[in-house]
């Protein structure tokens, strides 16, 4: 099915959604000249695959998909070329976490963030040192993470996308997700 001309406007994709489409990506890639880049590179498939929309969603759905795949691919890149140096460790957890409780650790239980602060400017601030903190995440560790808790995909996708065992999975969510609190807690707090 080819779509009619008017659903698509290729003239007003850079001023109707290239801001949407740079903070939608920024979030998920902190490299702002990679950003950039990848919005151009997603107007450009799009302009290059526009008979193949077929007008079933926005405009703007169909441009972050685009965003959505190539930002996947920059994840299969970075996790391919190698992991960046590791800010935890496996022998650094059992600091934080008592395996006969499978809990935290009494003195290492996580505090509050305020992020229940209705307060804008503490919330742009904890923004900005967890997407400090994010950019401390080895390659793979931060296409996991990103994948699973910004984008909301499964596990099935994500293993599938990343090329990662279920096991695997599983013990880089975790460590993820201790390095971040451990990292959170030191700057935020």
């Amino acid at each position: 099915m080819v779509t009619s001309q008017l659903t698509i406007n290729p003239p007003n994709w850079v001023a109707m959604h290239a801001d949407y489409l740079y903070a939608y990506a920024i979030t998920r890639i902190a490299d702002e000249e990679q950003v950039r880049d990848l919005v151009q590179e997603t107007f450009l498939a799009a302009l290059e695959r526009i008979k193949q929309f077929e007008g079933r969603s926005s405009e703007r759905t169909w441009l972050t998909a685009i965003l959505k795949n190539k930002i996947i691919d920059v994840y299969r890149k970075n996790s391919r070329v190698g992991a960046a140096k590791s800010i935890g460790t496996s022998d650094e957890e059992p600091q934080y976490f008592d395996p006969v409780l499978n809990n935290w650790k009494k003195a290492h239980w996580p505090l509050s963030l305020g992020v229940e602060d209705a307060d804008p400017l503490h919330n742009k601030e904890l923004n900005r040192i967890l997407q400090l903190c994010m950019k401390k995440l080895p390659p793979l560790w931060l296409a996991i993470f990103t994948m699973k808790h910004m984008d909301d995909e499964s596990k099935e996708v994500i293993c599938s996308e990343l090329k990662v065992s279920d096991a695997n999975f599983w013990v880089i969510t975790h460590r993820a997700k201790v390095n971040l609190r451990s990292c959170l807690q030191k700057n935020w707090m």
